[in-house]
C-alpha cells in the first residue's frame, strides 16, 4: 500500500506542485491550504508523513506540529516548509519536532528525495531479530517492532530521533561526528547542517535522560560528536 502524505500549503501552485511530483513516485497526496482542516484531516485519514508549511494563514505550522506531537500515539514525520533560512531557524523547526526542513525556494525534486528518505527512516525493518538491551536493562530496543522501553517505560520517537538512536547504539561507546550522523539520518549526503543533529540529540535527550543537562544515554564528547554511554548487555 502506498505511503499517504499530507501536505499543508497556503500557496495553492506550490501545493499542486508537491501533489504532482510525488505521485509521480506512486504516493497517496492530500492537500489543504489550512493548519485548521490539516488538524482535522490528521484525525479522520491515516497518515504517513506530513509536508507542513511554517506560514499558514489560520493556525501556524509551529501550532500544528505541536498539535501533530500531541495527537499523533505514533510521531508522524514532518517535513518543514518556510521561507525562513536562517540557521537559528532551521534549528527552531528541529526542535518543535520536524524531522527534516526545507526552504523555499526548493527544487521539487529535492523534497521527493527529502520525503523518501523520512519515510525510509520511519520503516520498521532495520534488518535485526531481536531484542537488544543496554545498561543492564535501561535501555531495550526492539528493531523489528520499532520498540523503545527506557527504564521499564515505553518512549515514542520521531523516526530521526529512533534513526539516532539506532545508529549510536550500533556500536556502543563509539563516538560518531556530527557529519557521520547527519549523512546516516538522512540516508544521502547532506553538506552543512551539521549543527542539525545537536537539535535532534537535545529532542531525544528529553524523552529518554533522567536529567537531559546531565545524559548518561546519549553522551556529549566535546570537539568531536556523540556516543552511546551504555554497554551493550550480553
Amino acid at each position: 500500500m502506498a505511503a499517504t502524505v499530507l501536505v499543508v500549503e497556503d500557496e495553492a501552485k506550490i501545493r499542486e506542485l508537491i501533489r504532482r511530483y510525488l505521485e509521480r513516485e506512486g504516493l497517496a497526496v492530500l492537500t489543504t491550504g489550512s493548519g485548521a482542516e490539516a488538524l482535522t484531516m490528521l484525525d479522520t485519514h491515516p497518515i504517513d508523513l506530513i509536508v507542513l508549511d511554517l506560514n499558514l494563514p489560520d493556525v501556524s505550522g509551529e501550532t500544528v506540529a505541536a498539535e501533530v506531537r500531541l495527537r499523533t500515539p505514533v510521531s508522524t514525520p514532518i517535513l518543514m516548509l518556510t521561507a525562513k533560512s536562517t540557521e537559528a531557524d532551521r534549528i527552531r523547526g528541529l526542535e518543535l519536532g520536524a524531522d527534516d526542513y526545507l526552504t523555499k525556494p526548493f527544487s521539487p525534486r529535492e523534497l521527493v528525495l527529502r520525503v523518501q528518505a523520512v519515510l525510509r527512516r520511519s520503516g520498521t525493518s532495520h534488518g535485526t531479530t531481536a531484542r537488544t538491551s543496554f545498561g543492564d536493562g535501561t535501555v531495550v530496543i526492539d528493531e523489528d517492532r520499532h520498540d523503545l522501553v527506557v527504564r521499564g517505560q515505553p518512549v515514542d520517537l520521531t523516526p530521526t530521533e529512533w534513526s539516532l538512536l539506532i545508529a549510536l547504539a550500533g556500536t556502543p561507546g563509539r563516538v560518531y561526528s556530527r557529519v557521520e550522523l547527519i549523512n546516516r539520518l538522512r540516508g544521502y549526503e547532506f553538506e552543512g547542517y551539521e549543527r542539525t543533529v545537536d537539535s535532534h540529540v537535545k529532542n531525544l535527550r528529553h524523552k529518554i535522560e533522567l536529567d537531559p543537562h546531565d545524559p548518561t544515554i546519549v553522551e556529549t564528547v566535546l570537539g568531536t560528536g556523540y556516543r552511546l554511554g551504555l554497554h551493550r548487555d550480553q
